[in-house]
């Protein structure tokens, strides 16, 4: 089912041509398209290179973007005429924010837009390992029918720790409410935020008590490989790991080495530490090639915050920060 309307925009420009450049160098809906051509002469390359945008960047006053490209202290230099940049979705570790602000820049990200749909995938992935549901569809694809084999567990009165409890965070703190649940959050960034069913944690309870622990946190030098192998060692419960967040703030080895040993029963993983699969050493190959093989893993391709309707939403909040 889908509730998009999304018109399919090809690659090129739109709107009047004496307008103000905007590069918009990421797939985006239509409706950004569209309102940004009101404006602006708008230049929607999805697929730009680093390259060409740099080549493109001292005629621009806009540019959108997403994970793909690096905007660093070289590309802000030559963009003389940059006045803004607007992230779709959350995250600004590939952009030099300072810098840019420095500059009189301003950059806004979109996190209010795609949190429900984080919160509803991350959801999704725990109910699955819980209940091993992606697992025993492969078996019965494959003409096998094995129910004591693979009897699932419920969510209901269990522990599950958030660790960031931001946007994505707390949108799936609320989706959990139904199942009965206690919610330990834990963020360094903000306190006495407790309410309910949802418990203000240390870092360290949540390793104790939660059977299942969520991340939600952005990529910084703090959260680069938190889950190592000190972490996973730390844990009591044995917990599910979600992650929906970035791929490094997991080290694979560790979390392979957790599942081996017992410390953890099982993950859903929504990013990886490299994505791009084309670039795979022969190891990382072997370590994709693993995870997928795992009747307690669930890998998804970052797709957690791309539903349809957080497409047009993120878009929506991206424009309000920028325009009002």
């Amino acid at each position: 089912m889908s509730n998009s309307n999304d018109t399919i925009y090809q690659t090129g420009f739109y709107g009047n041509e004496n307008h103000p450049l905007v590069v918009i160098s990421a797939k985006c809906h239509s409706w950004l398209i569209e309102q940004l051509a009101t404006r602006f002469r708008v230049a929607y390359l999805p697929a730009i290179t680093p390259a060409e945008l740099l080549q493109m960047a001292g005629n621009m006053e806009g540019l959108i973007v997403t994970t793909r490209l690096r905007i660093d202290a070289t590309f802000l230099d030559a963009a003389t005429k940059l006045k803004w940049i607007g992230r779709l979705g959350s995250g600004l570790e590939l952009i030099d924010v300072n810098y840019a602000e420095s500059k009189g820049i301003k950059v806004v990200s979109s996190p209010e837009g795609n949190a429900n749909a984080v919160g509803e995938h991350t959801l999704g992935m725990l109910l699955g390992v819980l209940n091993k549901i992606t697992w025993s569809h492969m078996q019965v694809k494959e003409g096998t029918w094995l129910r004591d084999e693979n009897r699932g567990t419920e969510l209901r009165g269990r522990t599950v720790g958030i660790i960031g409890y931001g946007n994505t965070g707390s949108a799936f703190a609320k989706l959990l409410k139904p199942f009965g649940v206690t919610v330990l959050a834990y963020d360094n960034r903000k306190a006495d935020f407790s309410h309910d069913y949802v418990k203000e944690a240390s870092l360290e309870q949540i390793q104790r008590y939660a059977h299942a622990i969520s991340f939600h946190v952005p990529l910084t030098e703090l959260t680069l490989g938190m889950a190592n192998d000190a972490f996973f060692n730390a844990l009591k419960q044995q917990p599910i790991i979600l992650n929906t967040s970035r791929g490094k703030v997991i080290e694979l080895d560790a979390m392979q080495t957790a599942i081996e040993k017992g410390l953890i029963s099982g993950a859903g993983l929504d990013v990886l530490e490299n994505e791009k699969l084309a670039t795979y050493t022969p190891d990382e190959t072997a370590m994709l090639e693993w995870l997928t093989a795992q009747p307690n893993i669930i890998v998804t391709p970052h797709i957690a915050g791309y539903s349809h309707e957080a497409f047009l939403k993120m878009a929506e909040v991206v424009m309000e920060k920028l325009f009002g």
